[in-house]
């Protein structure tokens, strides 16, 4: 969970800079998208045991 936030900030932040952006548009979408995603997959690992 936490290697899916993180990668996704990284890569977030590395596509802010390669690109030139003065708001980081990137770390937010990518930060975002990789948390959600982390839930997701915690919620179907969780529903699974059951």
């Amino acid at each position: 969970m936490v290697i899916i936030i993180v990668a996704g900030t990284f890569g977030g932040k590395y596509a802010d800079e390669y690109f030139g952006f003065s708001f980081p548009v990137f770390t937010v979408v990518l930060s975002l998208t990789s948390v959600f995603l982390a839930i997701y997959i915690a919620v179907k690992d969780f529903l699974k045991m059951k």
